[in-house]
């Protein structure tokens, strides 16, 4: 069962209670930087404080960030790396294992703190198997814990009833599409959600008056307003930022709070109505 633990300066953290694995709320977000952009966005992160980095296969850039995680200097086990496997790897422990062994081999590390199932991919309707193999490795220890991404509550409950609970459900989640459903779902199963696109992309959301009202209030960047509604909310948020100033503004979050006033006016943002840059699970895939 995953619960939550105290603040940090990095971060409120997650942790399984069983395995001790500890997920620190706020990490960077990775999509679509590649190569010497991504390694030198990565190191300026971890220079600011990160200890969160995510990445996936099919980002392209899993080299480039464990380049940066190996060459920080860091301690390993003080950095929390997540990545992603791709829909020809769904199955079986003979099936996954390869390309999670191709993986780790491209990033340069041993384990990952964190392996997710990319996207459910239904119409080939292999994601339980995939769980189930990803709960096998977990064991292993060639992980340290597994989730899933992209998956609707109709996926989750067919994972569930097959014994298994990832740890962390990835999805789509920013204030103007927060998918509650999705969230009171993940919530009634006890997994975490982890928020990718936080900001919103190619919007005009860090705007909107009911953020530039708050953070004029407060002091604070759109911005971090937004990121304090996720973590305050026990969310992981994964904003992507290659400007080491930014970086550092995003990881600030930590040391005010927003009251309910404040937390009940950016909720009110919400709409059923999904953003373009959306993709449907039972739709899209990879």
């Amino acid at each position: 069962m995953v619960t939550q633990a105290t603040a940090s300066l990095h971060g409120t953290n997650i942790y399984d209670g069983s395995s001790g694995v500890r997920v620190p709320l706020l990490g960077l977000g990775t999509w679509p930087m590649t190569g010497a952009e991504c390694t030198d966005a990565v190191a300026h992160a971890l220079e600011a404080g990160y200890r969160h980095v995510d990445t996936a296969e099919n980002y392209g850039n899993e080299d480039a960030v464990g380049r940066a995680v190996v060459e920080s200097g860091i301690d390993r086990g003080e950095v929390f790396v997540t990545s992603k496997f791709n829909r020809r790897w769904h199955g079986g422990v003979e099936t996954l294992r390869p390309g999670l062994e191709g993986a780790l081999e491209r990033a340069g590390l041993e384990y990952f703190d964190l392996y997710l199932m990319h996207w459910p991919n239904p119409d080939q309707d292999r994601y339980v198997q995939a769980c189930e193999a990803l709960a096998e490795l977990t064991a292993a220890g060639l992980i340290r814990a597994w989730g899933v991404s992209n998956v609707k509550p109709e996926h989750l409950r067919r994972i569930l009833e097959a014994s298994l609970v990832p740890a962390v459900n990835q999805i789509h989640c920013q204030p103007v599409f927060a998918q509650p459903q999705v969230q009171e779902a993940n919530t009634a199963a006890g997994v975490v959600t982890a928020a990718y696109t936080p900001l919103g992309r190619g919007s005009e959301l860090l705007q909107l008056p009911a953020i530039t009202e708050i953070a004029s209030r407060l002091d604070r960047t759109p911005a971090q307003v937004v990121l304090r509604w996720h973590v305050q909310q026990g969310r992981i948020a994964l904003p992507k930022s290659a400007d080491p100033q930014r970086q550092r503004e995003n990881l600030d979050v930590f040391s005010f709070e927003l009251t309910p006033e404040d937390l009940a006016a950016i909720a009110a943002l919400d709409s059923d109505a999904p953003p373009a840059t959306f993709m449907d699970a039972d739709e899209f895939g990879h």
